[in-house]
């Protein structure tokens, strides 16, 4: 088996076979069983992977480092090239605008990039965002809920007494944002369906916290961002009905939208708050837009026509237009 000390060294050991079965075990984290990820973790933190580059004499990092004596341990050196520059430089970031793009990795799983101005940001495009199972569960709000119904399973159908502490709060805000980050993306790909789901789980993330968590100021801390969720989902849905041509369902879910938000601003704030909210004004802007773009029914053109010819005078044409109306009438 191997140690791959990783880091720029790029140091690959072989250990001999006549090493004890605890020097030859290699845990799942790239490190001697004895050891844990967490320590890994601190030892980079503190330097650990720069003494290794520095080092020539490799039983005296195993030594000192790791506590193990890897004497006459057989050293390879494999060149690890952790510099993204020439990936970057093909994909320029662009201020103000969100660069994304799907790929496949090489597992053949769909996953998504999103270029920031300091490198890109990497994501699966199912299931948690960033490919983790906390306690066995699709996400932490699912390791909640299950821990909610077991809850009230044990105190005869009632959740009194189930209160999220602090930590899991900021968890859960944590988690909230890696599907933030997930559904704008999708959005800017026109992924419709994909935004409905992450922003519907956010939102039950908001009301999951602000009915069991320890206090209302940790409840608000993610409630605050409903309106910047609310107005995401609203786009979504209304453009999912418009790839659709249907402008009647768009312009209905974008006007549930805005009241949605206003609702929400009314309970917590004020209706002047409502109306000077970024996400109002965005939405009505949107709807507006909608509207002028929506095909003209035949009895709109009609009455379109009509009040043209009234307002040019032009009584003969008017009259025609009437007629055309009337029929209309008869035949629906």
């Amino acid at each position: 088996m191997a140690f791959d000390a990783g880091g720029a060294s790029g140091i690959h050991v072989s250990p001999p076979s006549n090493l004890s079965p605890l020097t030859q075990t290699i845990s799942a984290a790239g490190v001697p069983g004895s050891a844990r990820a967490s320590e890994v973790r601190a030892c980079s933190n503190s330097g650990f992977f720069a003494f290794l580059s520095g080092c020539r004499d490799f039983s005296l990092i195993s030594r000192c480092c790791l506590g193990v004596d890897f004497d006459g341990v057989r050293i390879h050196i494999r060149v690890m090239d952790f510099d993204i520059s020439n990936l970057l430089e093909h994909w320029e970031y662009q201020p103000g605008q969100v660069v994304v793009r799907k790929f496949k990795g090489k597992d053949g799983q769909e996953r998504i990039q999103l270029r920031v101005d300091l490198g890109l940001l990497q994501m699966n495009i199912e299931g948690r965002p960033d490919g983790k199972r906390p306690f066995g569960f699709v996400s932490l709000l699912e390791y909640h809920q299950s821990r909610l119904y077991k809850h009230v399973a044990a105190h005869e159908g009632r959740d009194e007494g189930f209160v999220l502490k602090p930590e899991e709060c900021a968890k859960l805000q944590l988690e909230a944002l890696q599907y933030h980050h997930r559904y704008i993306c999708l959005l800017q790909l026109e992924d419709y369906a994909g935004v409905i789901r992450d922003a519907e789980r956010n939102l039950a993330v908001f009301e999951f916290v602000e009915k069991h968590a320890e206090s209302e100021e940790l409840a608000w801390s993610l409630r605050q961002f409903q309106p910047q969720l609310l107005m995401i989902l609203t786009r979504a849905r209304g453009a999912q009905a418009l790839k659709s041509d249907d402008y009647t369902q768009a312009l209905r879910l974008i006007d549930e939208g805005l009241e949605q938000i206003r609702a929400f601003y009314r309970e917590h704030a004020n209706a002047e708050a409502a109306e000077q909210s970024s996400e109002v004004l965005s939405l009505e802007d949107w709807l507006e837009e909608v509207r002028e773009r929506r095909p003209l029914s035949q009895r709109e053109r009609l009455e379109r026509a009509l009040n043209e010819a009234v307002k040019s005078e032009n009584y003969e044409k008017a009259a025609q237009v009437r007629d055309e109306l009337r029929n209309l009438k008869s035949t629906e």
